[in-house]
């Protein structure tokens, strides 16, 4: 399992709109994130910057199983219409880089 984290940005004054199509993600969207091995994303928003927390599988498998899958094609022109810098899913992205973690404290018996 990956734990991915990823950074975007929204355009100008898309706030509030970003926020109410996150309300509820298309219904045939789920299925093919989980499909393509999420068991979990997670967003916060801080002004215009979005900040992306993944659970998944293998990412770049599900990059490439979900470039051209109907569901996320139409989801990501829908995206392209609120981030500043759209995802077409070309190339490889490898989320950001981790510099620091607090370990998980180890159970006291």
């Amino acid at each position: 399992m990956e734990q991915i984290a990823l950074h975007t940005v929204l355009k100008e004054g898309k706030e509030a709109e970003y926020d109410r199509v996150h309300a509820r993600i298309p219904d045939e969207l789920d299925p093919a994130l989980r499909a393509a091995g999420v068991h979990s994303w997670r967003i916060w928003r801080h002004g215009l910057d979005l900040f992306h927390l993944l659970e998944v599988e293998d990412y770049q498998a599900m990059r490439a199983a979900l470039r051209d899958h109907p569901a996320n094609v139409t989801w990501q022109a829908r995206m392209a219409e609120l981030l500043a810098v759209e995802d077409d899913y070309s190339g490889v992205d490898a989320g950001l880089h981790q510099v620091w973690q607090l370990p998980a404290k180890p159970p006291t018996s």
